[in-house]
């Protein structure tokens, strides 16, 4: 049984349903999903990794910011 991640709703996806790579969406919260392992079936929420990478930018922009000039 796989579970949304982001609201446990049971997606009853089977294995043999799904490729690596494929999206499905949470009937529940709509929330869409990337299949990164058939067995066991593991999700990665879509676009999580660009967030993190925009996060990334913004803290080191944030210390670029600061050169340690007090003046």
């Amino acid at each position: 049984m796989v579970y949304c991640p982001e609201c446990e709703t049971d997606l009853d996806i089977d294995e043999d349903e799904v490729d690596e790579g494929e999206v499905v969406s949470c009937p529940e919260c709509g929330t869409d999903f990337e299949v990164t392992t058939t067995n066991p079936i593991e999700l990665k929420r879509v676009g999580e990794d660009e967030v993190e990478e925009d996060d990334d930018d913004e803290k080191a922009g944030g210390k670029s910011d600061d050169d340690g000039d007090d003046s």
